[in-house]
């Protein structure tokens, strides 16, 4: 390991698809996600200009089965990581691919924003007072669901989980 140099990298994104998980044939899960980060300034001419960012991110264990179970296309999600850049060949000519390994994770959308329009009507918030990040009420059967699931919510006013 070279002394005094870091590879993090910390993002914020929108998910650009749903996550595709696949199975190494040892078993561990790796999820793969496109995430894109907005950014804006004004030209020279002083028109305001939008630039799209994708980076592709890859997490592998039990941090990429709650990614591919939990996130969806339109999320927005907190990624920790690591920059890698694979070299690859393609008709003859060297090329480079970097993508963000992911060591943590956090969901920055609630459930409900990103669910299916089936889903049941929202019953009243818990009474343990458990809340997504952006401070949005679970209601018992969410807490009950990732519980289930082993993530744990947590109450309002406290720190978020790290996965």
């Amino acid at each position: 390991m070279a002394r005094g140099s870091i590879n993090k990298v910390i993002i914020i994104g929108t998910l650009g698809r749903d996550p595709e998980v696949a199975y190494l044939p040892n078993g561990n899960a790796v999820c793969k996600i496109s995430l894109a980060t907005d950014e804006g300034y004004k030209n020279k001419e002083g028109q305001q200009v939008e630039k799209t960012e994708w980076h592709n991110v890859e997490a592998f264990g039990k941090l990429a089965g709650i990614m591919g179970e939990y996130l969806l296309k339109g999320h927005k999600c907190y990624i920790e990581g690591k920059l890698r850049t694979d070299e690859y060949e393609k008709d003859s000519v060297k090329r480079y691919s970097t993508k963000i390994i992911a060591n943590e994770m956090t969901m920055l959308t609630a459930k409900s924003e990103g669910a299916p329009a089936q889903q049941a009507p929202q019953a009243a918030p818990s009474s343990k007072g458990y809340f997504f990040q952006d401070g949005t009420a679970m209601n018992p059967e969410q807490a009950q669901y990732y519980i289930g699931r082993g993530v744990q919510p947590w109450p309002k006013g406290t720190p978020p989980p790290v996965v």
